[in-house]
C-alpha cells in the first residue's frame, strides 16, 4: 500500500486504493463494449476477428499501463470508436485499400504522434485549440458513432436517390437495436453504473433468442485467439506513396481532435483543467496515446485513443493512474473470454 501511495500520490489527489480500484472496474464496465464492437467492425475488412480481439486487448493494456506510470491519470485507452469506423468504412470499403495498407497508415500515424509528443508539438496543438471547439469535437464523434450504429442495425440504409433512407424497423436486427438502446437509456437516466455493458448483455440475450447471434458452444473461458493472422502486417513498400500520405494525414487529423475532445471532456469532469482549459499532464497523456497506437498497429488493431467513458470512473472518484492500472487488469482478464465477447452482435 505504501508503494501505491508514493507512486500514485493518492493522498495528494484526495483518494485511496479502494476508490481507485472501484473506479477502474467502473471504467472497464463502461468501455468493455469495444472488445465486442472493434473485432466485429474490423472483421468487415477481412481481418481475423479473433486476432483483432487479442490485439485490441493487449494494445489497450500497454496504453493504460503507460497512462498510469507516465501521466498518473485515471484514463482508460482502447481502439477508438470513430477511428475504427474510418479505418473500416472509409479507408478499406470506400477507398478500396487493403486492411494491411490501413494498418500501415495507423502505424505511421503512431510514429508521427510519438515524435510530436516527445517534442511537445502535440501538446501545443492541444493548447491552441479554442475550448468551445474542443467541447464540440466530442459531440461530433458521438453523432458519427450513432450513425454507425444505425447503419449496422439496418435502421438506416444507403439511399438510391438520396444519401440515406429508412430501413426495416421490424427486422430482427432493428428490434435488438431498439430494445438495447431503450434499456441503456433507461439505465443511464437512473445513473446505473455499467449501463452500457448491461444494455449490451440484454441485447445479446435477445439476439440469441431471435437468432441474430449464435453461441458457438464450448467453454466460455479459453486461451486468447492467435495474433498471427493480423500481427506485423505492415506494408513497408507502400510507405512512401502519395496514397499513404493522404490516409496518414487524415488519421492524424481525426485522432488529434478525437483525443483533444476526450481529454478535455474527462479532465473537466475530474476538475483537472486550469482556467485556460489546459491539462497539466497533457504531454505524458498524449505520449501514452501514441505508444498505444503504434503498438496496436503492429499487433493488428486500429488507432488506440483515450476513451470518454473514463468519465464514469472519474465520477466514481478515480483521480490517479491507479484507476487506469485497475482498468488494464480487467482488460487482461477479458483476454480469456473471447467466446463471450464474440457472440455479441454488431
Amino acid at each position: 500500500m505504501d508503494f501505491l501511495e508514493k507512486r500514485f500520490r493518492l493522498s495528494e489527489k484526495k483518494t485511496d486504493v479502494k476508490t481507485e480500484l472501484m473506479a477502474g472496474f467502473t471504467t472497464f464496465m463502461t468501455m468493455s463494449y469495444i472488445l465486442a464492437v472493434n473485432p466485429q467492425m474490423l472483421s468487415e475488412t477481412g481481418m481475423d476477428k479473433g486476432g483483432v480481439f487479442t490485439a485490441s486487448v493487449i494494445a489497450s493494456i500497454i496504453a493504460m499501463v503507460c497512462m498510469a506510470f507516465l501521466a498518473n491519470l485515471p484514463f482508460g485507452l482502447a481502439p477508438g470508436m470513430g477511428l475504427n469506423a474510418f479505418f473500416t468504412f472509409t479507408v478499406v470499403k470506400t477507398l478500396g485499400y487493403t486492411w494491411q495498407f490501413a494498418l500501415t497508415a495507423v502505424f505511421l500515424e503512431g510514429i508521427v504522434f510519438l515524435i510530436l509528443s516527445l517534442f511537445k508539438v502535440r501538446e501545443m496543438i492541444f493548447d491552441a485549440i479554442p475550448i468551445n471547439l474542443k467541447k464540440a469535437v466530442s459531440c461530433g464523434i458521438g453523432l458519427f458513432i450513432a450513425l454507425v450504429g444505425l447503419v449496422n442495425s439496418g435502421i438506416i440504409l444507403q439511399g438510391e436517390g438520396t444519401v440515406l433512407q429508412l430501413g426495416n424497423l421490424l427486422s430482427r436486427e432493428s428490434v435488438v437495436f431498439i430494445v438495447g438502446l431503450f434499456i441503456i437509456a433507461l439505465l443511464l437516466a437512473r445513473e446505473i453504473k455499467g449501463a452500457l455493458m448491461y444494455g449490451i448483455l440484454a441485447s445479446t440475450i435477445l439476439a440469441l433468442i431471435l437468432g441474430v447471434s449464435k453461441y458457438q458452444g464450448g467453454s466460455p473461458i479459453t486461451l486468447p485467439p492467435s495474433l498471427a493472422p493480423v500481427a506485423f502486417k505492415i506494408q513497408f513498400d507502400k510507405i512512401f506513396t502519395f496514397d499513404m500520405f493522404t490516409v496518414v494525414f487524415t488519421f492524424l487529423f481525426v485522432d488529434i481532435f478525437d483525443t483533444v475532445g476526450t481529454l478535455v471532456g474527462v479532465s473537466a469532469k475530474a476538475g483537472m483543467l486550469d482556467e485556460q482549459g489546459k491539462l497539466k499532464e497533457a504531454s505524458p497523456a498524449l505520449l501514452a496515446d501514441a505508444i498505444g497506437t503504434t503498438a496496436g498497429a503492429l499487433l493488428g488493431t486500429s488507432t488506440v485513443t483515450t476513451f470518454v467513458e473514463s468519465a464514469s470512473g472519474v465520477a466514481e472518484g478515480g483521480r490517479t493512474g491507479l484507476t487506469a492500472l485497475s482498468t488494464a487488469f480487467f482488460f487482461f482478464l477479458s483476454l480469456f473470454l473471447f467466446p463471450v465477447f464474440g457472440m455479441i452482435p454488431a
